[in-house]
């Protein structure tokens, strides 16, 4: 056996015990939108759903935005009936703290498209999912196991500029499990600035 079969195995091995450890059901949440609405992950039983961490205040998400890379993946997972929700989990008592109406015209203005925007306000979804950065992203399966958690994609930068051709671990893990495939890497390191709990 080559050193190079030996290690595409270990590789292999890791995924998979990486994807049994991200098997564990997605924390349940109840958290207001934007809007006033309450929004609860039990909502979405039985579709995929991607939770964006995000900040409007942090470089790493302006340079997501900037290159309309995040709105594209929001738009892509919508196309494929995939439920995105964004979640601002800056606590109230933080200068960064935005309110729905704030959010909702940061949104538009950079023509995002998530299904909804919650507004995390007592940081208790964000804990509950030991949010990290903004980004930080995690996709559940219609069972409501976390099958993917982490960077939005391989370009640990905040320019704009190296937005193009970075590879983007959300839609990658998308492709996987809507094509009934186990998740190949279903577990990154996530980057960006960190949450304001």
């Amino acid at each position: 056996m080559t050193s190079s079969t030996l290690a595409r195995l270990a590789a292999g091995l890791v995924a998979l015990v990486a994807g049994a450890a991200l098997a564990a059901p997605a924390p349940a949440f109840s958290v207001t939108d934007s809007t006033g609405k309450v929004v609860r992950l039990a909502d979405y039983k039985g579709r995929y759903v991607v939770l964006e961490w995000s900040n409007p205040e942090c470089p790493f998400v302006q340079a997501q935005y900037g290159a309309d890379a995040m709105q594209a993946a929001q738009k892509d997972a919508a196309a494929r009936n995939v439920v995105w929700l964004t979640v601002n989990s800056t606590n109230r008592s933080h200068s960064e703290f935005r309110s729905g109406a704030q959010m909702d015209a940061w949104m538009r203005e950079h023509h995002a498209a998530p299904a909804a925007v919650l507004i995390d306000a007592d940081s208790a979804a964000g804990r509950a999912y030991a949010a990290r950065t903004t980004p930080h992203m995690f996709v559940i399966d219609p069972a409501g196991a976390i099958v993917y958690e982490g960077a939005i994609d391989d370009r640990r930068s905040a320019r704009v500029a190296d937005r193009k051709g970075a590879h983007n671990y959300v839609r990658a893990a998308l492709d996987d499990a809507l094509g009934g495939k186990p998740v190949r890497v279903a577990s990154t390191t996530p980057y960006g600035c960190s949450v304001k709990y």
